[in-house]
């Protein structure tokens, strides 16, 4: 990795899709917006509150590994 800097990468278009489960309905039994969860989905989120993750991996049955990678950049 050197000194590359490295990026959190979310796979949540991949679980959705694996899920059968849109953006909107996931949104809905989270209870997070649509937006930030298009902002954590296209890798733009800054940050995730505990809480949220713990949300999604629940209503997603994964564990946060399944959702979260690091890696270096694309």
């Amino acid at each position: 990795m050197g000194d590359t800097e490295l990026v959190v990468r979310c796979h949540l278009d991949r679980l959705l899709d694996e899920r059968g489960l849109t953006l909107s309905a996931l949104a809905e039994k989270v209870g997070v917006t649509v937006v930030n969860l298009s902002v954590l989905k296209n890798d733009r989120a800054k940050a995730i509150r505990f809480s949220t993750l713990v949300a999604l991996c629940r209503e997603l049955d994964c564990q946060p590994g399944d959702l979260l990678t690091v890696g270096e950049p694309a």
